[in-house]
């Protein structure tokens, strides 16, 4: 699955979208942002409600192929160009974490062993 299909096919809002392309590998959910940083996988989509500008620092640092704020939640003008500018994929839904992992564990993600 590719981040443009989070948009396309699941109706996930863009609020951020320098890579659309980007495939998913695997799924990771969390709010504390050291434990992202030592867990979360490069490839992954990263489910959390965090929305300040260190998101963005953390993803890049995992290299994580998007964000998805769940719930709802949305980040302004400010953290959108600063992901944009690094590259980031940022997204919101206003489905729950939990919603978000069923429907990525029920497409095709590819290898998440």
């Amino acid at each position: 699955m590719k981040v443009k299909d989070l948009v396309s096919k699941h109706n996930f809002k863009e609020l951020s979208i320098p890579d659309t392309n980007r495939t998913l590998r695997g799924c990771y959910i969390g709010d504390l942002l050291s434990w992202v940083m030592g867990n979360a996988q490069a490839d992954d989509c990263w489910i959390t409600i965090m929305s300040n500008v260190n998101i963005v620092a953390v993803a890049a640092l995992v290299d994580v192929a998007c964000i998805v704020l769940a719930e709802g939640v949305e980040v302004d003008e400010n953290i959108r160009q600063t992901a944009f500018d690094k590259g980031i994929n940022i997204l919101s839904t206003d489905k729950t974490a939990y919603e978000i992992a069923l429907l990525l564990g029920a497409s095709s993600l590819g290898d998440m062993s």
